[in-house]
């Protein structure tokens, strides 16, 4: 294999690509039946980008590989401060809502599976989650990034406000600031 072929395969993996849900469908014709298979992955970088991706083939690994083409395809950045999120925030999709809190250093993430496989995805290391209502993965996977679309970080929200960020962070509740530690 050349060098060049290999430096650019390298380049395409992602740390953190998970399978999140794989459902098997099943057409039935005149011989018995049919099956098909569709995948859910979720792939990101550790460091704030993260994406998603839906497959579908006959074959496990032929959809699979499709859901990470797709996944890697889709990479959007979400903004980290100190290992959690910005502030709380609500995404919906559907008859599903996500709630995102921040937490201090050394809670964990505390989350469902397909939440949690999307936040440790992008890199975040210390949230509350709830799911409420459906838990169609689908859905949850659709509602989380909708909460995650709707972060924004101190900067971001003193250029929104047209205050400088100093001023921002002087109520600003998330950081090491008020939690009196700077871990991350």
């Amino acid at each position: 294999m050349s060098k060049q072929r290999k430096n650019k395969r390298e380049e395409n993996n992602l740390p953190n690509e998970k399978t999140i849900y794989i459902n098997r469908v099943a057409k039935v014709v005149k011989g018995g039946r049919r099956f098909n298979f569709s995948a859910m992955v979720v792939a990101g970088d550790g460091e704030g980008k993260v994406g998603i991706g839906f497959g579908k083939a006959s074959q496990v690994p032929e959809a699979m590989r499709k859901a990470t083409d797709r996944a890697r395809a889709s990479l959007n950045t979400y903004p980290i401060i100190e290992g959690t999120v910005p502030h709380i925030v609500q995404g919906r999709y559907s008859a599903t809502r996500v709630m995102l809190r921040p937490a201090s250093p050394g809670t964990g993430v505390i989350a469902s599976s397909t939440v949690r496989s999307i936040l440790d995805a992008a890199g975040y290391q210390n949230v509350l989650t709830k799911v409420i209502g459906s838990n169609n993965p689908h859905n949850v996977v659709k509602a989380t990034l909708n909460a995650l679309s709707l972060l924004e970080s101190p900067q971001q929200y003193a250029v929104r406000v047209g205050k400088d960020v100093d001023s921002i962070m002087e109520n600003y509740t998330v950081g090491s600031h008020v939690w009196g530690s700077n871990q991350t």
